[in-house]
């Protein structure tokens, strides 16, 4: 799965999807996608990450207490 890099604009390749779908973390782990090389793995805050179309992340993936407010 692939997402967009706010500060950057460059795609950050997700690693586990499963981690950046789990509200109990605020990190990611994943590797920019640029060049023709393979990057190294990297933590990638969710708050820094949005989808490819612009799209910010759902709250329910960054808020493990989204349903109480």
């Amino acid at each position: 799965m692939y997402m967009k890099h706010k500060s950057t604009g460059n795609l950050v390749e997700i690693l586990d999807a499963t981690a950046l779908a789990d509200p109990c973390r605020s990190v990611v782990g994943g590797r920019f996608h640029v060049g023709e090389e393979l990057q190294d793995a990297a933590e990638f805050a969710k708050q820094d990450l949005i989808f490819p179309s612009g799209e910010v992340l759902p709250r329910c993936w960054q808020d493990a207490g989204y349903r109480a407010r």
